[in-house]
Parts: C-alpha cells; sequence; structure tokens
C-alpha cells in the first residue's frame, strides 16, 4: 500500500430540472435498455443543446443538435430496471478540448430504487470525431434508477446515450497456457488449478508486512485472520524489496515463501518494491547505501535524478544498475525454482499510478515516471532477463493495470502477461456506495469488466491488493468473478474501517471463497502434466460434468437422476479437470466435426430441496451461480430444477429467487422457501 495522491477536484452536482426521461426496460439484455438523443435528456444548468459551438461546427452528430456541456452541466434520465444488476451507460461523444492525448474529466452517478446513491468521476480522452464512450458499469437495482452525466471537469459535446445490460464475463475465454513456453510443471500446474476456480469461487489471499514490521511478528494478520475466522488464507502475499544492491539484507522473504508452499500447501504471490538510490547522479555502482537514502518512488516526488529511460539502453549506469537488481531478484527466485515452488510474481506493479501518460511522466514508481513506452520495455527486459538469462520458468507474470481510458497504452502484452490484476483501494477515496466511512464491500464489477476486456477475456483477472473484501452478495450479484483477493497488511486488514470481522468471518467460511485447507492436496503436481489439465481426487463425492462445444452445454448428475441438454459441434482433443473445493470436474471431449443434440429424462423425483438446483442434495454457492445461469438463459432446468429453484414460493422463478437464495446462503434468511416479513 502507497501514499495515494487525489486531483484538485470534485464531483459537481447540479439540480436536477423537470420530472425526467422514463424509459420501460425490456426483459432482453440483448436489446438496448434505453436510447436517446441527449437533447431529449433532462438538461441541468451548464448544459444546452445546439448545433455549432461558438463558430465551430462538429459535423456527424444525429437528431436536431448535440448537448454542449458547460462546467458542471449534466444530462439525467430515469430506467426501470427490470431486475438488480450491472448496466452500461455508453454516450456518443465529442471531446473537442486539448490536444490528442490530453485527458478531461467527466461524471456520472445513480439514485437508485432502493434509496442508495453512486457516483465516479470519469477520464473522457481528447477526440478528433464523435465517437462512443463508455461510463463503465453501473450497478442498478430493481426498479426506478435515475442516472445523471456529464459534469465534472465539463466542456464535452454529447449526441446520443444507450444504457444496455453488461454481459456475463465469458470466463472459459481465459487461458490456462503459461506465457512461458518452457513453464516448470509446477507453474503449469497452478495455472490450471487457477483457472479451475476462475469464477466459480474467489481465493483468499493475505499480504504479509515486509521487512522487520509488526516488531518481527510476521505472522500478525494471519494470527488474525484464524482468530475471526478459523481460516487461513490460500495465498501469501510476499515482497522481495529487500534483496537490492543498495542496503540488501536478508529478512526471511524466500524462506517464508518456501515454507508456504512445502509444508503449508499455500500459494505465493509476490511483489517487488525495488529501490533506486535518490542521488544516482553520484552513485557508483556496487556502493552500499543506507535505505532513507533510497527510493522506488518517482522522480517527481522523490527528487532521485535516476532517470528510467535509461534503464533499458545498454550502457548506461541506470542500465547496469537495474541487471544488478534483477540478479538479486533472480537469486531468489532460484531458491523458490530449486524448491519446485512456483509463484505469482507482480513485479513492476502499478505503473500508472496518479494515472499516468502525462507530459511529465507522473506516476508514484520509478518504473512508470517515464510513460508507457519505456515501461513497457522495462517489463520486457525483465521477462527476458529472468526467462533466458537466469533460466526462471517457476513464473506467473501477473500485470498490475488501471481502469483509464489510456490504460490499454501500458499493456505490455499478451506474451508477456499470465495475470492481470487490479488493486482495489476504494475506502479511503473514491468510494462507490454512496458512504463516507467504514467498509466498502462493492465487488467494483465495473473495473472488473474492463480488466477483462483489456484482454478481451484471454487472462484472468485478480484483486490483487485491496482495502475492504467484497461481499459473497455482492461478489454473485455484480457478476465479478475475480481470481483471487489479497488485502494490504495492518489496518488495511485489521481495522474496522476497512474490514467488518463478521462479514470477513462469513466470506472466510462461505461456499464461494477457497481457503487454506480447501486447496487441493496435490495443486503443484496435479493440474497439469505436459501441459494438459489432469483429474485429481475431489474431496465431495459429487460430480458435475460440462462438454464444453460451440454452444453451452450442462450435464448435472446426481444420485436420484441424471439432466442432459447437449447441442454439440464438436472438434479434437481431450481434458479434464477436478476443483476439490466443489468435487466439480470439467471435461473436454471432441471428436471430428459433426453436430448433434441430445436430451435425456427431466422427469421430477417429486421432493422438493428449494435451493438444491443443481440437484446434488445440497445447498451451496454453485447453486447461485446455476440460477443466475438459467436467468440469463445460458442454460436451461428441469422441471425438479424449476421447483427447487423457486426460493420465493410465488410460482415463478426470476431474480427474486436468486436474491433470497443468496440471503438464504449468507444467514439472513432462516429457511427455504421464504415467503416475506
Amino acid at each position: 500500500m502507497k501514499t495515494r495522491f487525489m486531483k484538485a477536484g470534485a464531483i459537481l452536482t447540479a439540480a436536477v430540472i423537470g420530472a425526467g426521461v422514463y424509459a420501460a426496460v425490456p426483459a432482453d439484455a440483448e436489446d438496448a435498455l434505453f436510447e436517446s438523443e441527449c437533447e431529449s435528456l433532462t438538461l441541468a444548468d451548464g448544459a444546452e443543446v445546439a448545433t455549432k459551438v461558438y463558430n465551430d461546427e462538429y459535423p456527424g452528430y444525429t437528431g436536431d443538435g448535440f448537448v454542449w456541456i458547460k462546467g458542471g452541466g449534466t444530462m439525467s434520465f430515469t430506467v426501470d430496471a427490470p431486475k438488480t444488476g450491472m448496466y452500461r451507460l455508453v454516450s456518443k461523444c465529442l471531446m473537442y478540448l486539448g490536444e490528442s492525448g490530453e485527458i478531461r474529466e467527466g461524471a456520472v452517478s445513480v439514485e437508485r430504487a432502493d434509496g442508495s446513491s453512486w457516483s465516479k468521476i470519469v477520464k473522457i480522452p481528447h477526440t478528433d470525431s464523435w465517437s462512443d464512450f463508455s461510463f463503465g458499469d453501473i450497478k442498478l437495482t430493481e426498479g426506478e434508477n435515475t442516472i445523471t452525466f456529464g459534469g465534472g471537469w465539463g466542456y464535452c459535446l454529447y449526441d446520443s446515450v444507450t444504457l444496455t445490460a453488461t454481459p456475463a464475463p465469458d470466463y472459459s475465454k481465459a487461458s490456462d497456457t503459461p506465457v512461458d513456453p518452457k513453464a516448470t510443471p509446477e507453474a503449469k500446474s497452478l495455472l490450471a488449478y487457477l483457472k479451475s476456480v476462475y469464477g466459480k469461487h474467489i481465493i483468499s489471499g493475505q499480504q504479509e508486512i515486509y521487512g522487520g514490521g509488526n516488531d518481527g511478528n510476521m505472522e500478525l494478520e494471519f494470527e488474525w485472520i484464524e482468530e475471526k475466522t478459523g481460516k487461513q488464507p490460500a495465498i501469501r502475499g510476499f515482497d522481495f524489496m529487500n534483496y537490492n544492491p543498495l542496503y540488501g539484507w536478508e529478512d526471511g522473504t524466500t524462506e517464508r515463501a518456501v515454507d508456504w508452499t512445502k509444508n503449508k500447501n499455500g500459494i505465493v504471490t509476490a511483489s517487488w518494491h525495488i529501490n533506486v538510490p535518490i542521488d544516482f547522479e553520484n552513485y557508483t555502482l556496487g556502493d552500499e547505501v543506507d535505505w532513507k537514502q533510497c527510493t522506488y518512488k518517482n522522480y517527481q516526488s522523490s527528487n532521485s535524478t535516476f532517470n528510467t529511460a535509461n534503464a533499458i539502453v545498454e550502457g548506461t549506469k541506470e542500465y547496469e544498475y537495474f541487471q544488478a537488481a534483477m540478479e538479486d531478484l533472480a537469486e531468489q527466485l532460484l531458491i523458490l525454482q530449486e524448491n519446485n515452488v512456483p509463484i505469482i510474481l507482480r513485479p513492476l506493479h502499478e505503473a500508472q499510478g496518479n494515472e499516468g501518460n502525462y507530459s511529465d511522466g507522473t506516476s508514484w514508481f520509478w518504473w512508470g515516471d517515464r510513460g508507457p513506452e519505456v515501461y513497457k520495455e522495462l517489463w520486457k527486459l525483465l521477462y527476458t532477463t529472468l526467462t533466458e538469462k537466469y533460466d526462471l520458468h517457476n513464473i506467473i507474470w501477473e500485470y498490475n493495470s488501471y481502469n483509464y481510458s489510456n490504460s490499454p497504452t501500458w499493456y505490455p502484452g499478451d506474451e508477456y502477461v499470465d495475470i492481470v490484476a487490479y488493486d482495489k483501494y476504494n475506502v479511503e477515496y473514491n468510494r462507490d456506495d454512496g458512504l463516507t466511512s467504514g467498509p466498502n464491500v462493492s465487488a467494483i464489477s465495473a473495473i472488473y469488466n474492463y480488466m477483462v476486456e483489456l484482454t478481451d477475456g484471454k487472462k484472468m483477472v485478480a484483486m490483487s491488493e485491496n482495502d475492504t473484501i467484497p461481499t459473497v452478495e455482492n461478489l454473485t450479484v455484480e457478476n465479478a468473478g475475480w481470481l483471487y483477493f489479497c488485502p494490504w497488511y495492518g489496518d488495511h486488514l485489521m481495522s474496522e474501517r476497512y474490514q467488518d470481522p463478521v462479514t470477513l468471518s462469513e466470506t472466510y467460511n462461505s461456499e464461494y471463497c477457497i481457503t487454506l485447507d480447501e486447496l487441493p492436496s496435490d495443486w503443484l503436481t496435479a493440474y497439469a502434466v505436459g501441459g494438459d489439465i489432469t483429474t485429481t481426487e475431489p474431496k465431495e463425492t459429487t460430480t458435475t460434468t460440462t462438454e464444453i462445444t460451440t454452444t453451452e452445454t450442462v450435464s448435472t448428475t446426481t444420485e436420484s437422476q441424471t439432466t442432459t441438454s447437449t447441442e454439440t459441434t464438436t472438434v479434437t482433443g481431450s481434458t479434464s479437470a477436478t476443483t476439490e473445493k466443489t468435487g466439480e470436474t470439467v471435461t473436454t471431449t471432441t471428436t471430428s466435426a459433426t453436430s448433434s443434440t441430445t436430451t435425456t429424462d427431466d422427469t421430477p423425483s417429486g421432493d422438493v430441496c428449494y435451493g438444491d438446483v443443481n440437484l446434488d442434495n445440497e445447498v451451496t454457492m454453485i447453486d447461485i451461480v446455476y440460477l443466475n445461469k438459467y436467468l440469463a438463459g445460458v442454460i436451461q432446468f428441469n422441471d425438479q430444477q424449476l421447483t427447487n429453484a423457486n426460493c420465493c414460493s410465488d410460482d415463478n422463478v426470476d431474480t427474486s429467487d436468486s436474491n433470497v437464495l443468496l440471503k438464504y446462503m449468507v444467514h439472513k434468511i432462516a429457511a427455504l422457501p421464504f415467503k416475506g416479513e
């Protein structure tokens, strides 16, 4: 966790004039839920309909004109949401101020049907012509919601607006093949295991303090978690910052990392707050430098003379220093590799911190303070040096992104990244729950979806650092399938400002969250042999088999019945994997290209077990996943499943049943079916 810098300026809220524009929302998620010319919306002071700005014309707009937002001007409309969920707001607009690459601010907010509110600032890049700009994904609650947008640091032109249901992520697209073609069997197995639970569960994690913090008690956070939850996190976060060419000292990080995997069966992740001398200009390579004279901050705030742009140029002192730093890191990673310990490595993290891409290279770490092009070359140099020069292949490469409009310009490329990660800190700043203090348990699905789209879903997305852990309810309702969470140490875990211990325990003890005791005992070896996923013994006897084809196929097997609905076009190849958390087996089976349709008996057994929609004689978080897939039209239910899914006992299966089932799972409802207060 670092000190966060805030830009001056706040959301400017204008009073809405008139009753607002109202639209009924169709049930079909594929259709636009709301479409309008912006001049037809409710406009507040500072927003006016125009056909030109002063004497400048901007051809290409539709309708009778466009809305010219000046200062805090806003537009608003009201929409009747059929269910609680995420919706995407896109406006055709033109940011006419500034030059190419410059950014202005806008704002979006919502007053929800349930009385809650939400707002955020967005970054709108300069454009020379009309283009679609996404304000991101907005959570609406069932009923009438009023959305307001524009404002911020205004002076932008808006032509039209569209609101659609946010599509559910396609978790199957994420790769489980390491980008390093020489990846060790353990690294392959780790990535394959992560893929096997991605979108179905969230893995628990916790960052340890580094150096001599907590008076040398590196277990303080972990003891606190066990005291509050009875569990331990499955992932432990480390930091290799103290292995460096300046003041380097042995703080036991590598030894603890080996122990975490070898003796506790846990997963290792690590960052690398690598330091540089502040007075680099007068520094002689190899000299010892007191840690107080070193920094990992940018040159603007630290006054360092280290020029990051030179770190990728052979023959420079910066290049030679970075080589020495990589050697120190490689020595520690080699110890892990020799002990068959794979690592999710998150080096050069938060490179776009403080928004980056400004003319002065502003970002809060030195590795990002010269902009995206230098940063990407630095990442590639690190990847190539560790894998080729030091022959390290136990690394899962995790890239730490932001969700600004220009964030894709920082991405090193699919061939250098295994996992995309985001660091969530939104209790102190950028709250999205309408509150001013206390834990912010939002699943920030808008950011999650942005991270997914950054690579078109090809990479798994993790919450590599965070303050408050999102609730299982929000993770499910918001359809945000974060791979894992990992709170920062100290108050970010142990202060009630950031975590409610009761909620934390509910999360750790839920079926959705994987803890240390629930990791497969053989995750190091069983999930990938020669790159292929293999099957391990499940902890539970229930088995769900899914044939992955060109269309959705779901087959559910229980003691009492088998239900299959399959429409398939198959290709070649076969793999399978079992998740010990749920006993779920995923199988891909194919032959030559043929098409077939298979159905089996879907006669209900006659008994009703409310909530057991996957018919495994248990009510777990997996049932919520199945129910949400049914409601989204991804899978079909037979009569018994429909009967069991009717948790409200009102003869309809809809989002109310999903909400009731979730409340039952988190112990807010004592029994099913729920018939109201």
